[in-house]
């Protein structure tokens, strides 16, 4: 419809008449009232009555028309001509209701709309749209909108368009609250969008026709983002990598999952400055779907943001595989040699005058794992004077050039050799000046140090083992000797609490003994089968008085534990020395961890920590909230006499005595520590599998008759076998007391003299283990060619199984751990004899 034909917009809006002039007449009609009213004569009564009448009538009136609207003042209803003007010539239809649909106002945009000549023609906007389901339930959520008074806008597809347009319209109808006189109304808009659906239909179909060109074209292509997932590839490389395109889109893929190692080191390795556009032809190695190799040539180019960020890539892919389009004998023996240069264990690298790495292969890009790519070699390591000559005689042209073993750039220790060959100068067109090649040795390097700590750790052992047994003799005499003074002093005489003070510190420097020969897992164990839940609740009452109030204590069982078999005070012992050491590193307060679940072997290898074999274990974690530990100190932690403490506030054995009892109980023991936020020990304990003969024992122990009073009187024939002259002394006058002949020898082949001259006599050997000329082993074994049913007791300060290795198996002997009591003595002697 042409703008000379169209029709003019519909107003019922309220029009205020012209009340000046109705003013003005009643004003006359007033006045001559009044000028009558003097005219005293019967021919005026009638004008007066009528021009009365005619008053009313005119009030009336104006009564009425100001009810309409027809009459208003000026100051309550003001009209904006301007507005007005612009949404009459507005594009878009403009309509406004009130109550049920009841137009009041519609401009000549939506008369075209709606196809409407005059007022009767025109339709609200939930009759002008009529069509399929959804442009109904459009039109109803809108009109609910509308009734609620709020503000919603809906897109519709008609088919046909309004008004006959065309074949289809897109049109997007708003609905918003407005306020007109003090009413609620509805404001309308209806705007024709079918253009701009048009043209992105014309977009969308280009882009289609894009993406169909790109998805069959006779090369691949991908794009790798900087967290390594793949958001693109062609149908033509997923159909080479045997993929459905039908996963990718939404972070489907990474590089792992389509590239070998080698490959995803290469394309990660590319670095770039801030706003460099980087390309970069790399001949590697994808992976299909079944595992199979795919020999490519990638051009991958990569943009880098201002914040050096590498952004998403675009990459070509040229399949090189034999029997593909494009390739020759040529490229083949180029794929063959890319896959042997990028699959070698060994680093390469070729390096110009300066040093810059001009290429390099896979193995050399993953040494520096994690971190940014090194630009040239004498980056590639710390302290690089050494490598710096080296270098120079590479240049110079030298021939073979010693290897060089250098720490990697970066905090995690890394190491590697090296090894340079210079490159002819004839030979240099691209600017090679010298190859490098390198071979990671940290691995290597690590287990040299495990071996020369493990060496270190058993020589602290032999020798902390050795004092111990020395110190034991000369405290068995301390303590034997308080014994005998205690017994002739009653607890009123002034020198019974001097001699009860030095047993108390006998007994005290006896269990700094027993630390020493934990640490050398030389202590004497008693394994019993255990329950861990059983004996953290007992000892979770201790663990609270140890820790401080400020500390919170936090033991959390894990379910249905397995069995462990381990000495019970000395796992007691762990326990409780690891909260005191956690308790230390918190004094401004904390929380302390106790915790203990099942490891299965299968779940071993993802803990992480090396050297723990592959079994079923019970893990036992300590772990605080306290200071931590500091990387340095890790490696020293467990050795005797270290500490970080102050003087005089710690002996340096506990976590050394911790180490041996795990260790000769047959487990393991981890710390992991963060300085400032704490550490951890997890220890793991071999679950526990009886055998038949565990069983049986069991079974016979609870068969067996309840022990009687315990009576330390004997009587029989002893020899006594010890090297030590005052340990000798007082061990046979505590045995002489008791009832029993005792005859003494100070060495192994003493004691064959006595046994030879009273052979039939002697009822039990009592002998030390550790002796100069003969030890108590082999005494042993003279003895048993002499007489086979000799009895034998060892005493030793070394555990059981320090020796039982040295004696033939099944060997039938009791053992007394130093230093003992004469009550310990004295029971060992009736157990062995009876």
């Amino acid at each position: 419809m042409s703008a000379s034909t169209a029709p003019s917009a519909i107003d019922r809006s309220d029009r205020p008449g012209h009340v000046g002039i109705i003013l003005l007449v009643a004003g006359l009609l007033v006045g001559a009232a009044i000028a009558l009213g003097f005219i005293a004569n019967e021919w005026a009564q009638p004008l007066i009555l009528g021009l009365l009448a005619l008053l009313s009538v005119v009030g009336v009136f104006c009564l009425f028309a100001f009810a309409i609207g027809l009459i208003q003042f000026a100051g309550r209803s003001a009209r904006n001509d301007l507005t007005k003007a612009i949404v009459d010539s507005a594009e878009d239809g403009i309509v406004v209701t009130e109550g049920e649909n009841r137009i009041v106002y519609a401009n000549e945009a939506y008369l075209a709309f709606a196809g409407a000549r005059n007022a009767s023609e025109i339709a609200p906007v939930e009759r002008l749209f009529k069509g399929r389901a959804e442009v109904s339930e459009a039109i109803y959520r809108l009109a609910t909108a509308a009734r609620a008074g709020r503000r919603l806008s809906e897109e519709i597809r008609l088919e046909p368009a309004l008004n006959e347009r065309g074949a289809v319209g897109w049109y997007r109808v708003r609905v918003s609250p407005i306020t007109r006189a003090g009413r609620p109304a509805s404001l309308w808009s209806v705007t024709d969008v079918t253009p701009e659906r048009e043209r992105q239909e014309n977009a969308f179909q280009e882009l289609q026709h894009a993406i169909d060109y790109l998805d069959h074209a006779p090369a691949g292509f991908l794009s790798i983002d900087a967290d390594s997932e793949v958001p693109y590839l062609n149908a033509t490389l997923a159909g080479w990598l045997d993929y459905d395109l039908a996963r990718f889109g939404s972070g489907g893929l990474q590089l792992e999952d389509i590239a070998s190692p080698n490959a995803a080191a290469l394309i990660q390795a590319i670095r770039g400055q801030p706003g460099d556009v980087r390309i970069e032809v790399l001949d590697v190695d994808l992976r299909r779907r079944n595992g199979q190799s795919l020999p490519v040539r990638l051009h991958h180019q990569v943009a880098f943001g201002q914040d050096g960020r590498a952004g998403a890539s675009r990459t070509l892919v040229l399949n090189r595989a034999a029997g593909e389009a494009g390739a020759d004998r040529h490229t083949d023996a180029e794929a063959r040699f890319a896959r042997f240069f990028h699959a070698t264990p060994m680093a390469i690298a070729t390096v110009d005058r300066h040093g810059a790495i001009l290429r390099s292969n896979a193995s050399f890009t993953r040494l520096m794992q994690g971190g940014a790519q090194p630009a040239t070699i004498h980056e590639f390591v710390n302290g690089n004077g050494a490598l710096a000559q080296a270098f120079e005689a590479a240049l110079a042209g030298k021939g073979e050039i010693a290897p060089l073993d250098v720490a990697l750039t970066g905090e995690d220790g890394r190491s590697a050799r090296l090894y340079l060959s210079p490159v002819p100068a004839s030979e240099d067109a691209d600017g090679e000046r010298a190859i490098v090649y390198a071979l990671e040795t940290t691995a290597e390097r690590k287990l040299k140090d495990n071996m020369d700590q493990a060496g270190k750790m058993q020589a602290v052992g032999q020798l902390a083992g050795g004092i111990a047994h020395d110190f034991n003799n000369v405290l068995q005499v301390i303590i034997n000797a308080s014994e005998f003074l205690l017994a002739s002093h009653k607890p009123t005489d002034p020198s019974f609490p001097d001699i009860m003070q030095i047993k108390q510190n006998a007994y005290r420097a006896a269990s700094l003994v027993r630390q020493l020969l934990a640490f050398s897992r030389r202590q004497t164990l008693r394994p019993q089968v255990l329950a861990l839940g059983d004996v953290l609740s007992d000892l979770s009452l201790m663990l609270k008085r140890v820790v401080a109030d400020k500390i919170a204590l936090d033991v959390r069982q894990g379910r249905d534990l397995w069995p462990v078999k381990a000495d019970l005070g000395q796992l007691e012992q762990v326990v409780v020395n690891l909260a005191v050491n956690a308790r230390d590193a918190m004094q401004s307060g904390g929380k302390l961890q106790v915790r203990t679940r099942n490891v299965a072997a299968a779940e071993v290898g993802e803990l992480g920590h090396d050297g723990l074999p592959a079994a079923d274990y019970v893990l036992l974690e300590v772990e605080d909230s306290g200071t931590g530990i500091p990387q340095e100190h890790l490696e020293k932690i467990f050795e005797p006499f270290f500490t970080t403490k102050e003087v005089g506030k710690g002996t340096g054995l506990g976590l050394s005595m911790v180490y041996g009892i795990v260790k000769q109980t047959g487990g393991f023991v981890f710390c992991d520590s963060v300085v400032g936020r704490g550490t951890n020990f997890r220890i793991f304990l071999p679950r526990y599998i009886p055998t038949e003969e565990d069983i049986a024992a069991e079974a016979a122990a609870k068969e067996a008759p309840k022990k009687t009073a315990a009576d330390h009187t004997g009587a029989g024939v002893i020899l006594l076998v010890e090297d030590e002259d005052a340990v000798r002394a007082l061990n046979a006058r505590m045995l002489v007391s008791r009832g029993y002949t005792v005859h003494e020898a100070a060495s192994g082949v003493e004691a064959l003299e006595l046994f030879k001259q009273h052979e039939g006599k002697i009822d039990l050997v009592i002998s030390d283990v550790v002796m100069p000329e003969m030890d108590g082993p082999t005494l042993l074994g003279e003895l048993r060619k002499r007489n086979a049913a000799t009895k034998v007791v060892f005493v030793s300060g070394y555990a059981e199984e320090a020796f039982r290795k040295n004696l033939p198996e099944g060997e039938d002997f009791h053992f007394l751990p130093k230093p003992f009591t004469m009550k310990q003595l004295v029971e060992t002697v009736k157990a062995a004899m009876a």
